[in-house]
């Protein structure tokens, strides 16, 4: 039988002649998939044998990693937000790019203490919502999603999370079932054109749902509905924050100033210096003309 060890290397060899950037911790992965190992076990005792079956597995594992199939996919699980996550095949893979949603809603919410409501559109598999309650732990949130099946992964991940108690889930097409009162809503809608979706890398046209990726004839029929609903699912200074596809933000940007929630400044960068993260506040109500974000607030006295 073969070590753990030498398990991984010979793994590492046949991802690197497929091209597979960094093989070796892709190895790694892939043996403690099979195993049930952890980093620790791996490395405290990388010369235990691994049994036949776990190594025709993990080979099996390697050649649908060489042919294209993402590494998340293959072991189930993602981390997002140093959280660990289940996935399921109606749920998009996180990605550390969408980080920056999470940096931009704790920017606009500083206080740890707040208590917040929290609402996720198009929750996933619901990292956007635990990532938020992990750091606001007076926060409340729910979750939405058209497909059950990954509004019913996303419960789970918030119930190994720890979650449970302060948020919950629904199956809904965004907000239609949705009452206002958020002071935070998030989103990482489906924004790739049509036109754009057969260009995709294979590890996201083959193997993430299209249901989460295709965003219409421009890429914009999703936040066109967001849009529209976020005006009545906003407190008063509640604030939206949104994910952008690359040469989005002022398109993005123009929808919502039609429906007076005004862009706070311009969206933030990810660490590959694309406009990622647009937040959007929802001002005051302006009495003579009955629009937000403009003329002089409604007096509550």
């Amino acid at each position: 039988m073969k070590s753990r060890s030498a398990l991984a290397a010979e793994l590492a060899r046949v991802l690197a002649r497929a091209g597979i950037e960094a093989p070796e911790r892709e190895a790694r992965h892939l043996v403690k998939a099979v195993s049930g190992l952890s980093d620790i076990d791996l490395v405290a005792r990388p010369d235990v044998p691994v049994s036949g079956a776990e190594a025709a597995q993990a080979f099996q594992l390697a050649s649908r990693r060489a042919a294209g199939e993402p590494l998340a996919r293959l072991t189930g699980r993602r981390e997002f937000w140093s959280l660990d996550f289940a996935l399921a095949p109606e749920t998009l893979v996180p990605r550390p790019e969408t980080e920056t949603l999470v940096e931009a809603a704790l920017n606009a919410f500083p206080d740890r203490t707040a208590a917040l409501r929290v609402l996720d559109l198009g929750t996933g598999t619901g990292a956007l919502l635990a990532a938020v309650l992990s750091e606001r732990p007076n926060a409340y949130g729910i979750g939405v999603d058209l497909s059950e099946g990954a509004a019913r992964q996303a419960r789970a991940n918030l119930a190994a999370l720890g979650l449970s108690e302060r948020s919950a889930v629904a199956v809904g097409d965004w907000a239609a079932a949705v009452k206002g009162g958020f002071d935070l809503v998030l989103s990482n809608p489906p924004y790739i054109s049509r036109g754009e979706m057969a260009a995709l890398d294979i590890e996201v046209r083959a193997h993430d749902p299209s249901l989460a990726l295709d965003g219409g004839e421009d890429g914009l029929d999703a936040y066109r509905v967001i849009a529209e609903a976020l005006p009545h699912l906003l407190r008063q200074d509640g604030r939206a924050v949104l994910e952008l596809g690359i040469g989005q933000e002022a398109d993005v940007a123009r929808l919502l100033e039609r429906v007076g929630l005004p862009a706070d400044g311009p969206a933030r960068r990810d660490l590959g210096g694309i406009a990622r993260a647009m937040v959007s506040i929802a001002r005051p109500v302006c009495v003579p003309c009955g629009k937000k974000g403009l003329g002089t607030p409604e007096r509550t006295d």
